[in-house]
């Protein structure tokens, strides 16, 4: 009943992220915030919303190591599967995008995350440098997001200030609705799963750590797969690899610096020894697709996805 009950965690989460991220888009753009600035925090933090929700959670209920194994095992699966398996349905074109900074930003993201695990436990003093870094980078972002905006007009720049999930008909109601399903979906989907995976990992004498690295991070990293794969199918996956980039830089900097705030984040020996390297090594993976905008092709994606399957059955063996 446990991988049921996960199942229906995990179901939650996604329906309740996705009214969530409805509601306070088309609040924020009812009440007069820019589309732009809606796009660069309230549409990137609600889609994160699930990975925070759990992280959280699992703090709350004595089980911090699976909060790190979440975030840990999603980057590396938002990398080797997020872009390998749409990969190998239809290749992915890296040029759509410059992601040349946002990549660089990553590696310095990654790092800096590295070295704070090594400094831990993380504690609340840790996740305010976390957030001071993702300030800045959020702040770059707008820059540059409203400098590309001056050099276009017209209908290009109105269609590309469009954010994710607006819709300039929707009644007050609705909004409420989607908003108060969000709130009360996240924290329940969210212990569900939690609660859940920990009595999987206790059952089958695994640790938190390797279920938050594979069942949690999987699971928390399959809407992600899911959109990716369609855009694929309609050959629309061009700017995948913009997105995995912008993701993990989330998960790094936002949701370990706000869940460092509800409890100290013990670093487990084996991330230190190996999933953090891990992480690193993956991402560094992507720089020929970021500076020589090389194709994301087939026998790639093939090779991604078989180092992700490599990476769990050494976890689990």
């Amino acid at each position: 009943m446990d991988f049921v009950f996960a199942a229906l965690g995990l179901v939650i989460l996604v329906l309740a992220g996705d009214s969530l991220v409805k509601g306070a888009v088309n609040l924020a753009l009812r009440v007069g915030i820019p589309a732009l600035i809606v796009s660069l925090t309230i549409v990137a933090f609600g889609t994160s919303a699930p990975e925070l929700l759990v992280s959280i959670a699992a703090i709350e209920d004595g089980a911090p190591g699976l909060a790190l194994g979440n975030v840990v095992g999603s980057n590396i699966a938002n990398i080797l599967l997020v872009l390998g398996v749409p990969a190998m349905i239809a290749t992915i074109h890296t040029n759509a995008s410059d992601t040349r900074r946002s990549f660089t930003q990553m590696i310095a993201a990654t790092a800096l995350f590295i070295v704070i695990c090594f400094l831990g436990p993380i504690t609340w003093i840790h996740g305010t440098v976390l957030l001071a870094a993702l300030a800045w980078m959020l702040s770059d972002a707008f820059r540059q997001a409203r400098a590309h905006r001056a050099a276009v007009n017209g209908q290009a720049a109105k269609e590309e200030e469009e954010p994710e999930g607006a819709d300039p008909d929707m009644p007050w109601w609705k909004i409420i609705v989607f908003l108060a399903l969000g709130l009360i979906g996240l924290p329940l989907g969210a212990d569900l799963l939690v609660d859940s995976a920990v009595n999987i990992a206790r059952a089958f004498g695994i640790s938190e750590e390797v279920i938050g690295l594979t069942l949690v991070a999987f699971g928390t990293s399959l809407p992600e797969l899911a959109t990716v794969v369609m855009a694929a199918i309609r050959g629309q996956a061009d700017v995948a690899l913009g997105n995995v980039i912008g993701s993990n830089m989330f998960n790094l900097l936002a949701i370990i610096g706000v869940a460092s705030f509800v409890g100290p984040i013990p670093v487990a020996d084996e991330f230190l020894y190996l999933d953090l390297w891990v992480m690193a090594a993956v991402s560094v993976l992507l720089l020929p697709f970021a500076f020589q905008k090389l194709d994301i092709t087939r026998p790639v994606g093939a090779v991604l996805t078989a180092f992700y399957g490599v990476y769990v059955v050494s976890l689990l063996h």
